[in-house]
């Protein structure tokens, strides 16, 4: 577990997010969601910004209620993404260094769940965490004269 008093200590990498996230969820949130869950799981967190040096820095949320209130609606919705894999206890909103966060923890997600993806897209709406990015799953159609 992280310490959210000291984020700067910390960087983005395979297991950790940040995204500024002051006017609304971003869109490359799902991207996250989908790579952390196909990959080791990970926690993002909405809030936090990433100093030119790479040190994480919370910012104040206008409305972190507001914020999970949308995540809870969105993850939910079968357009935005193919699984729900979250409970209560996975979101919630922390103090760091005095400021208000979102934390979002993203669990790995099940053979039977696998893989995870976004906007209704199985072939191009799957990704995978490689370092502090995410990437594309690129999967290829079946030919349709291939036995």
């Amino acid at each position: 577990m992280i310490d959210l008093n000291h984020l700067e200590q910390y960087r983005e990498g395979n297991r950790l997010e940040a995204k500024k996230a002051v006017g609304g969820l971003p869109v490359s949130l799902w991207e996250t969601y989908s790579a952390f869950a196909n990959t080791q799981g990970g926690l993002i967190l909405l809030g936090v910004v990433e100093s030119p040096g790479g040190a994480l820095h919370p910012i104040e949320l206008p409305d972190p209620e507001g914020l999970v209130m949308d995540f809870w609606e969105l993850v939910n919705d079968p357009g935005i993404v193919s699984v729900n894999l979250l409970s209560d206890k996975d979101v919630t909103i922390e103090q760091a260094e005095g400021r208000h966060i979102v934390a979002i923890r993203v669990p790995k997600a099940s053979a039977r769940d696998f893989p995870v993806y976004i906007f209704g897209d199985p072939l191009y709406g799957a990704y995978y965490r490689f370092g502090d990015g995410d990437f594309r799953i690129v999967r290829k159609k079946a030919q349709e004269n291939n036995p």
